[in-house]
C-alpha cells in the first residue's frame, strides 16, 4: 500500500496537494464548533458547513466552484420556497396543513427529478437539483414541527455558504488546479499522439511488407488508443472550465466548447489510425510488388500528415494560429493525389487481386486521414480566431515538435468529478534556422473560418 501510495503521488504530485487542501478547508470550518460566540449562534447546524466541504471540494477549481455555486443557489432557492410553502400551508388550517405540505413535497420532487433528465441541466446543474430536492423537503417537513422556520432556514443557508466559501477560497488561493488548463493540455497531447502514430506508420508498414522485423520500441504507434477513450474526460473538463473565472492565458468566456469540437475531430482521425494499425498487424500484408508501387507516396503522406498534426498541437499549446501546418497539409494532399492517380492507373491489371487489396486498403485509409487532418486544421483556425490567439513574427514561427522530445504525461479518465489531473511538461523548442525565416501563411479561406 505504501508503494502504491508513493506511485500515485509521483504520477501527479497535485494529488498530495489536493489532499492537504481538503484537510485545510475542513480545519477552517471546524473552528465554528470551537469558538463559543459562533457556536451559540449556529448550534449543531454548524455541522452543515463541515458536510459542505466534504461534498463540494473537488480536484479542480472549476469543479469546486460549480458544486459550490450549485449548492448555494439550490439551498437559497429551496429555503425560500420551503418558507413560502410553510406559510401557505398555515392558511389551510390545522387539518389541511400536513396534506398540503405532503402534496407540495411530492410536486417539487417530481418536477425537479424530471428536469434532471434534460442533458444541459444534468451536465451543469444536476448536483444543484439534488440539493434543491433535499433542502426543500427537509425545511418543509421540519417547519411543520418547528415554529422558528425562518431561523432554521437562515442557519442552514449561512452554514452552507460558509462551507462553500471555504472550499472556493482554498481551491483558488492554494496551488489552484484549473480544469481549463488541463483541457487545453489534454487536446494538445491527443493531437500530438496522433501525429507520432502517423509519422512512424509508413516506414513500419512497408518494413513488414518487405518482411523486415523492427527491433525498435513502437509503443508510440499505439498512442492513438488513449485518444479514443478521452471523450468523457474532455466533456467533464469543459463543463468544469465553464465555471472558472479568467486565469492565466484563458480569459473569461474562453471558447471551451471549440476544444470539444477539436477533440471530436481528433477522435475521428484516431479511428482511421486504428484501422491502419489493424492493417499493420494483419496476417495478410501487401505484396512486395504492390508495396514498391505505393510505398513512396504512402510514406510521404503518412509523414506529412503526422508533421501537420504535431504542428497543429504546437500551435494550440503556444496559442498561435496554426499556419505552420499548412505546408505539411498541402504536401500530404499532393501525396494523396498521387496515390489516387496510381489507384486509377492500369498497372494493377496483371497483379493478383488478393495481393492488391491490402495495399489499396492502406492507401485509401491514408487518403481519408488527410481529410481528417484538414478538418482538424480548420477547427483549430476557428478556435484561434474565437480565442484571439496572437500571431507571431515570421522569423519567430515555431518549428515542429520532434518525436524524440522529452515530455511526461499523466492523464486519467474522469467520470463525474475529476480526482486526477493532467501534467504536461514544458517542451523546449529548437531555435528556428535562418533559412526558414518566413512561416507559411494561412490561406484567406481558412482565415475567414
Amino acid at each position: 500500500k505504501v508503494k502504491e501510495g508513493r506511485k500515485l503521488g509521483q504520477e501527479d504530485p497535485r494529488r498530495v496537494v489536493h489532499s492537504l487542501k481538503v484537510g485545510l478547508a475542513l480545519t477552517l470550518v471546524s473552528t465554528l464548533f470551537y469558538f463559543y460566540p459562533i457556536y451559540i449562534n449556529f448550534g449543531f447546524d454548524a455541522i452543515w458547513a463541515v458536510m459542505t466541504v466534504v461534498l463540494v471540494f473537488e480536484f479542480s477549481v472549476g469543479a469546486t466552484l460549480g458544486k459550490g455555486l450549485n449548492r448555494g443557489m439550490a439551498t437559497l432557492l429551496a429555503g425560500g420556497l420551503g418558507i413560502g410553502a410553510h406559510y401557505l400551508a398555515n392558511l389551510s388550517g390545522h387539518t389541511g396543513e400536513p396534506i398540503l405540505l405532503v402534496f407540495l413535497v411530492f410536486l417539487q420532487a417530481t418536477i425537479s427529478t424530471f428536469l434532471r433528465f434534460f442533458p444541459k441541466i444534468k451536465a451543469r446543474y444536476d448536483y444543484g437539483m439534488l440539493i434543491f430536492i433535499m433542502t426543500f423537503s427537509m425545511i418543509t417537513v421540519s417547519g411543520f414541527r418547528e415554529d422558528q422556520i425562518l431561523e432554521l432556514a437562515h442557519k442552514r443557508l449561512s452554514t452552507v455558504s460558509i462551507g462553500a466559501a471555504a472550499c472556493v477560497i482554498v481551491s483558488i488561493v492554494v496551488f489552484p488546479v484549473w480544469a481549463g488548463e488541463d483541457l487545453h493540455n489534454l487536446i494538445v497531447l491527443n493531437i500530438e499522439k496522433l501525429g507520432n502514430s502517423l509519422e512512424g506508420f509508413g516506414d513500419e508498414y512497408f518494413k513488414r511488407t518487405w518482411g523486415e522485423e523492427s527491433k525498435d520500441d513502437k509503443k508510440f504507434l499505439e498512442g492513438y488508443e488513449s485518444v479514443l477513450n478521452s471523450e468523457n474526460s474532455e466533456e467533464s473538463l469543459a463543463n468544469f472550465a465553464a465555471w472558472e473565472p479568467g486565469h492565466g492565458r484563458f480569459p473569461f468566456r474562453h471558447p471551451w466548447k471549440l476544444y470539444l469540437k477539436v477533440g471530436t475531430l481528433a477522435r475521428e482521425c484516431a479511428y482511421r489510425i486504428e484501422a491502419l494499425n489493424g492493417c499493420l498487424n494483419a496476417d495478410i500484408q501487401a505484396s512486395s510488388e504492390v508495396g514498391s508501387i505505393i510505398q513512396e507516396a504512402c510514406t510521404n503522406l503518412s509523414i506529412e500528415s503526422g508533421k501537420a498534426l504535431k504542428e497543429l498541437a504546437l500551435a494550440i499549446k503556444i496559442m498561435v494560429p496554426p499556419s505552420s501546418a499548412d505546408s505539411h497539409i498541402e504536401n500530404a494532399k499532393s501525396a494523396a493525389k498521387k496515390i489516387k492517380s496510381l489507384l486509377k492507373s492500369g498497372i494493377w491489371e496483371d497483379i493478383d487481386l488478393l495481393k492488391v487489396i491490402p495495399g489499396v486498403t492502406v492507401a485509401s485509409i491514408l487518403i481519408d486521414v488527410v481529410t481528417c487532418t484538414e478538418k482538424i486544421s480548420e477547427s483549430i483556425y476557428e478556435l484561434a480566431s474565437n480565442a484571439q490567439f496572437k500571431s507571431v513574427e515570421p522569423t519567430l514561427s515555431p518549428k515542429k515538435l520532434h518525436s524524440g522530445q522529452n515530455q511526461s504525461i499523466k492523464s486519467a479518465q474522469l467520470v463525474n468529478c475529476p480526482d486526477v489531473g493532467i501534467n504536461v511538461r514544458e517542451l523546449t523548442l529548437p531555435s528556428p534556422p535562418s533559412e526558414n525565416s518566413s512561416a507559411p501563411k494561412a490561406s484567406k479561406q481558412r482565415m475567414e473560418v
